[in-house]
C-alpha cells in the first residue's frame, strides 16, 4: 500500500525542510547543535503541520542513533519505562514523544530521571505552551524551540515540490493554477495540505489535471472526512469555536463548545483559548472580557466536568456577545516590527533609571518630568527613542469604550501622534 503523500515527501535533511529557517537555517543554534551531534533534550512547540515530527526525524537520521517514537495519546508509563530500560544499552538514544502536553504528571515524571541522567535524549512535540503543559522539573532540563506557522510562500513551495518530485504525482500532468483553497482549507498545516492535494489529484481520475480553487472546494466538500482524522478535527473544532466568538455568534460558539465537551476536551485547553481571545479580539473594547475569561480559567481548574460546562458556556457566550477590537493585537505587532527593524534603540537619558551616583553623573534621569507634578498629571516629554519619535503603535478601535480612550489620548497627544 502506498504511503500518504505527506509521508512520502517527509524531508531527510535540514536543507530539504521548508520553513523554520530561524531554527534550521545556516548559522542557527539548532542546526549547529545537530551538525555537531550535541543535541540536548528539547521541546518543539509549534502549530500543527509546522515540522515538529520532521525535525525530530531529521535529527535521528543525521545523528544515526537509536530512535524511539511514542504518542502521548496511546502510550503510558509502561511504554515509557520499556524504552528507558532498552536505552540503557544504547547510548545516545533519542525518544520522540508526539503531543507531550497530553502526558499527565505521572507520565512526565517517569521521564525525568532518564533525561536527567542522560539515558535518553527527549524530543517532545507540542502544540500547547509548554510552560503550562510540561512539568517545570522536566521543562527545566529541556531546551524549548518555537516553530513558526508556515507562510503562504512556504506552502506554495511545498505544493510545487510535491508535483515536481513525488513519483506518484509525476505520472500525471498537473497544473497548479490556483492555490488559495488548498491553503485555506488546510489551515497552514503542511501535512493536511499535501494530503488534500493528493485527495484532489486522486478524485480527478485523469492524467491531466488543472488544479483550481473550485475543483479543490468541490472535492473537499464531498470527501473531507477521508482525510480529516480525529486528531486533526481537534484543531478544526477549536478553530471554529474561536472564529465563532470572534464573529460575535454566541449560538455557533456554544455549539462548538458542546462538541468539545462531548469529546472530552481538556477544560484548561478551552479556557486558555478564551483568555487569549479576550485580549486578541476584544481587548479594550470591553476590558471585563479578560477579567471574566481569566476567572473562568481559574474556576474550571478547580471544578472540572461536568459542572465546568456551565462556566465555560457563560464565558463563551459573553465573549461572543462583546464588542470586538484587535487594536491591542495590532499595537504589539507593530511595536515588535519596529523592534525588528530598528534593533536595540537606546533608552532616552531622561527616562533611564539612576540608582547610583555614576549614573547620575552620566545624566541618567536628568530633566525627567514627573507626570504628577503637572496639570492633569501629564507632561508632553519624549518617551520613545528619537529614531521612532512620533510613531503611533496603538490606534483605538471604533467602539464606545475605545472612543473614550481615543478622546483622552487626542487631548494629550493630538499633535504628536495624530489621534
Amino acid at each position: 500500500m502506498t504511503s500518504p503523500l505527506a509521508e512520502r515527501l517527509r524531508p531527510q535533511t535540514l536543507d530539504q525542510l521548508v520553513g523554520q529557517k530561524h531554527l534550521t537555517g545556516k548559522g542557527s543554534i539548532l542546526r549547529a547543535a545537530i551538525e555537531q551531534g550535541k543535541i540536548p533534550s528539547i521541546i518543539l512547540w509549534g502549530p500543527p503541520g509546522s515540522g515538529k515530527t520532521t525535525i525530530a526525524n531529521i535529527i535521528a537520521h543525521t545523528l544515526q542513533v537509536p530512535f524511539y517514537t511514542l504518542s502521548a495519546i496511546s502510550s503510558g508509563v509502561k511504554e515509557v519505562r520499556e524504552v528507558i530500560e532498552e536505552s540503557k544499552q544504547k547510548p545516545g538514544a533519542i525518544l520522540f514523544i508526539d503531543e507531550i502536553h497530553r502526558f499527565n504528571k505521572g507520565q512526565q515524571d517517569a521521564l525525568l530521571g532518564a533525561v536527567e541522567k542522560g539515558i535518553i535524549r527527549l524530543i517532545g512535540a507540542t502544540t500547547e505552551n509548554p510552560s503550562f503543559e510540561v512539568n517545570s522539573a522536566l521543562l527545566s532540563r529541556c531546551q524549548v524551540y518555537v516553530l513558526k506557522p508556515l507562510d503562504e510562500k512556504d506552502l506554495v513551495q511545498l505544493l510545487r515540490t510535491a508535483i515536481d518530485n513525488d513519483y506518484e504525482l509525476k505520472r500525471k500532468k498537473i497544473e497548479l493554477k490556483e492555490t488559495a483553497a488548498l491553503i485555506n482549507i488546510s489551515g497552514g498545516d503542511a501535512r493536511k495540505l499535501l494530503n488534500l492535494l493528493e485527495l484532489v489529484v486522486d478524485a480527478a481520475h485523469d492524467n491531466s489535471i488543472i488544479i483550481t480553487d473550485d475543483l479543490v472546494m468541490d472535492v473537499a466538500q464531498k470527501r473531507i472526512a477521508l482525510y480529516d482524522k480525529k486528531g486533526e478535527q481537534h484543531y478544526d473544532i477549536i478553530s471554529a469555536f474561536i472564529k465563532s466568538m470572534r464573529g460575535s455568534d454566541p449560538n455557533a460558539a456554544v455549539y462548538w463548545l458542546a462538541r468539545m465537551i462531548e469529546g472530552g476536551e481538556d477544560v484548561k485547553f478551552i479556557a486558555r483559548r478564551m483568555v487569549i481571545l479576550a485580549s486578541e479580539d476584544i481587548g479594550n473594547a470591553n476590558p471585563n472580557a479578560l477579567v471574566l475569561a481569566n476567572a473562568t480559567f481559574e474556576a474550571v481548574n478547580k471544578i472540572g466536568y461536568p459542572e465546568s460546562m456551565l462556566i465555560l458556556s457563560q464565558c463563551a457566550t459573553y465573549l461572543a456577545s462583546s464588542p470586538k477590537s484587535n487594536a491591542a493585537t495590532v499595537a504589539i505587532a507593530s511595536a515588535m516590527s519596529a523592534v525588528s527593524q530598528f534593533g536595540d534603540l537606546p533608552v532616552p537619558l531622561h527616562i533611564r533609571n539612576a540608582p547610583t551616583k555614576l549614573m547620575k553623573d552620566l545624566d541618567y534621569g536628568k530633566d525627567y518630568q514627573y507626570s504628577h507634578s503637572f496639570d492633569n498629571n501629564f507632561s508632553s516629554q519624549e518617551y520613545l527613542p528619537k529614531e521612532i519619535s512620533g510613531k503611533k503603535f496603538y490606534d483605538p478601535g471604533k467602539n464606545a469604550r475605545e472612543e473614550e480612550l481615543r478622546k483622552f489620548l487626542k487631548n494629550l497627544w493630538k499633535e504628536k501622534y495624530g489621534y
